[in-house]
C-alpha cells in the first residue's frame, strides 16, 4: 500500500470516529480516546480534522492531547511501562527506581527502546498512594514496587 492510501485510510477511519462521537456531550476526549485507542497515538493530522469537525482550533485539541498524560503522539512500543511520580510514590522513593529503569532500558522519560518492545512514561498518580511507589505495565497495576519487581518487570518486556 502506498503512502498516499495509507494517509486516506487514516482520515477516512478518523472521520468515522468523529462521527460516531460527535454526538456526546463534550465529544472531544472520548474522540481522541478512540483515535489513540485505533492508531496507538493522536496522528498530526487528527488534530485539524478534529478541530474542524468540532468548531475548534487545531491549538485547543492540541492542547487537550498535550496536558492529559494518557494521549501521545508518537507511537508507543509493544509494551508501556508508567512510572508513578506523585508525592506519595516520592515520598517512597519512586525517583530512584525511575533512575533504574531509564538506564536499564537505556532511555528517558517518553521514549522508546531502539527495539521497540517499551515505551516509558511518567504518570502523576495511579491511585496506588497507600501502597507507594506505584507502576503500571499494559494497564496493570504494581504496589509497593522495589528494585526486584523492577526487574522483574524490565526482564518481561524485554523477553
Amino acid at each position: 500500500m502506498n503512502i498516499r492510501a495509507v494517509a486516506t485510510n487514516e482520515a477516512t477511519r478518523i472521520s468515522e470516529i468523529i462521527d460516531h462521537c460527535r454526538h456526546l456531550e463534550g465529544p472531544m476526549l472520548p474522540i481522541l480516546h478512540k483515535v489513540q485507542e485505533e492508531f496507538g497515538y493522536i496522528p498530526e493530522s487528527a488534530k485539524q480534522t478534529i478541530a474542524q469537525a468540532l468548531n475548534l482550533s487545531r491549538a485547543e485539541v492540541h492542547g487537550v492531547v498535550t496536558f492529559y498524560h494518557d494521549f501521545r503522539d508518537h507511537p508507543a512500543g509493544r509494551h508501556t511501562l508508567k512510572l508513578c511520580r506523585a508525592e506519595a510514590c516520592q515520598s517512597m522513593g519512586c525517583e530512584p527506581l525511575a533512575e533504574k529503569a531509564k538506564a536499564k532500558l537505556g532511555i528517558d522519560w517518553h521514549e522508546t527502546t531502539a527495539d521497540g518492545a517499551v515505551t516509558l512514561e511518567p504518570v502523576f498518580c495511579l491511585g496506588l498512594c497507600a501502597q507507594a511507589p506505584a507502576a503500571m505495565l499494559d494497564g496493570a497495576l504494581y504496589a509497593r514496587l522495589d528494585e526486584e519487581c523492577l526487574n522483574d518487570i524490565v526482564a518481561e518486556v524485554r523477553a
